[in-house]
């Protein structure tokens, strides 16, 4: 347990933000998980789930959850494999 009240007061403050990331990171890979099942079924409507995945993601990148190249080549892996099973 912290002694001093700046660092009772950062405790506090990283718990808070340690919920909140969750949040978004339980988000983004459950949309992910969605998209990656449905490819696999071979859904039609699999584009309106990569745009709440592309969502997703962005939202946990802008609030730091993870880095925007990362989220950036999520969604070009995800949408590389819906092109190549769409055009089949």
């Amino acid at each position: 347990m912290p002694i001093k009240r700046s660092a009772e007061k950062a405790l506090r403050q990283s718990k808070k933000r340690a919920t909140r990331n969750e949040v978004y990171r339980a988000a983004y890979k459950q949309a992910v998980k969605d998209v990656k099942k449905a490819i696999e079924v071979g859904e039609k409507e699999v584009t309106k789930k990569i745009s709440t995945v592309q969502k997703t993601l962005g939202k946990a990148a802008k609030k730091g959850v993870l880095s925007k190249k990362t989220a950036a080549r999520k969604i070009s892996r995800l949408m590389k494999k819906a092109n190549k099973t769409l055009t089949k």
